[in-house]
This record gives structure tokens, sequence and C-alpha cells, in this order.
């Protein structure tokens, strides 16, 4: 069965990542089978907030396949095959869900063929789990080296400023360019301080083909509860933000 993907990106403190945690205890809660949640961004933040904790990274075991396909200790296994087995092991297994971390290159290599390779191990991971949520890399270079290529839904996390939401049209021009493709895109005002937020939104996005999802508010709660490393899980169901996210990811899947 293909699993149902969503790809959500953002400038950097915008809270792309807490929207992908709410997302993935969503589709943990509610839908059948296991989810992999896929920590895209180099500044691993994502296990945190998800109550758990990745100490291997895809960057990581790049270079470490890499060193063992050159020792004779490998026992003659290829770099790819080792990367694949390094990877099964970088896995952080829990109670519903999965958690991959890309990380960062260790040590001289490019940059882009970390990337390379995480797009290969979700590739190959991907079809074992009923949902996907990806947790991009902040800004516009997580669209431009094409982490995520292929989803259901690419969503745009936004601040109301005009500013954000300019950033946030920027990165959908990009996601254009690059040809990403998606078979709905939607829009995330997060922080929403007055009721005339996700009208402004309308108007920067009228022309494109971006679905209002909604706004959140902001609230102590989420932001109390991430600076007590407190896991996503545990914030109360009555919690405005959860709820708000709740409805969007309804609205997503048109449950």
């Amino acid at each position: 069965m293909k699993p149902w993907t969503l790809a959500i990106t953002g400038k950097g403190g915008v809270g792309k990542s807490t929207l992908a945690a709410l997302a993935v205890r969503w589709l943990v809660e509610r839908r059948d089978g296991p989810v992999l949640a896929v920590d895209a961004d180099p500044n691993t933040c994502l296990d945190a907030m998800l109550g758990v904790q990745a100490d291997c990274t895809v960057g990581g075991v790049r270079e470490e396949a890499k060193r063992l396909a050159q020792d004779a200790s490998a026992g003659g296994m290829g770099k790819q095959e080792l990367l694949d087995l390094k990877t099964q092991q970088a896995l952080v297994e829990a109670d519903g869900f999965d958690l991959i971390a890309m990380g960062r290159p260790e040590g001289p290599g490019c940059y882009c063929y970390a990337n390379n390779a995480l797009r290969g191990v979700l590739a190959r991971l991907a079809g074992h789990y009923s949902s996907v949520v990806v947790d991009n890399e902040a800004g516009l270079e997580n669209l431009s080296r094409r982490t995520v290529q292929k989803t259901d839904w690419l969503v745009f996390v936004a601040e109301p400023s005009a500013r954000g939401l300019t950033t946030a049209l920027r990165l959908y021009d990009l996601a254009l360019e690059m040809k990403i493709e998606a078979a709905a895109l939607g829009l995330v005002v997060n922080r929403a301080r007055d009721p005339h937020a996700l009208d402004r939104a309308r108007q920067v996005f009228a022309k494109t083909s971006v679905q209002m999802l909604g706004g959140l508010p902001e609230d102590t709660g989420v932001l109390t509860h991430g600076e007590t490393g407190g896991s996503i899980f545990s914030l109360p169901p009555s919690n405005p933000v959860w709820q708000g996210a709740g409805k969007m990811l309804g609205q997503m899947l048109g449950t």
C-alpha cells in the first residue's frame, strides 16, 4: 500500500517541527499502521518533540559506510549495502511510529551526497508505513536540494507578518521551479495573533493553487511544553494548537 505522505517546509522558527510532531501524533492515534517520521533538518529536534532520541543519523552512517567499504573488515560488502544496513540501525523505533534523522555529514564530504542518501533511504523505507511525515530543513535550501520530490501534501508554514507570508510565497515559487510533485499544496499560518491574519494570507496566495488550511494560535502551553522538553504526546487534548492541527489534518485526509 502506498503511504500517505506529508512534507512540511518553512523558514526557521515558524513552528514547522511542532506541526510535524503534531501530525505524527495525530496519525498515530487515528490511522491504521505505523508512521515514519523523517527529520530532514540537520539541526535535529523532531526526536525530542516526539519523546525519543536519535543517536545516529543518515549523515553519520554515510561516513561510516564509506569507511567500512574501504576496510577489509567489511567482508566484501559494497558501500550501498553497508549504508542500507547502517540506516536500519539508525532507525529509532517507538510506539506507533519510527523516526529517522538526516543530521549532518561528518568529516569531509559533499552535503549533497547525504541528501541523495536520504532520498534513497526514504524510497526503500516508505513502503513499510501507512504514513510518512517529513520535517524539512528550514529555509529555501531544502527545496533546492529536493530531499522530497513527490508527496501527497506539501505544506508551507508561515508567520502572519507580511515578511513571513512573502517568504512562504517564495518557497511556493521555488517548489514550482523545482517541479516537486505534490498532489496538494497547503498553507498553515502559525502564531496567528489577530483575526485578520488569515485574510492577509489569502490575499498573498490568491493567485496560487495553495489551499488555506487555517491558522494556529500563539499558545503559551506549547511554548512551555517545548522549553521543558516535554513530548508532544503529553500535550493535553484540550490544547488549542493540538485541536487546530487535528482539524487541518482531518481536512487534508478528508476525514
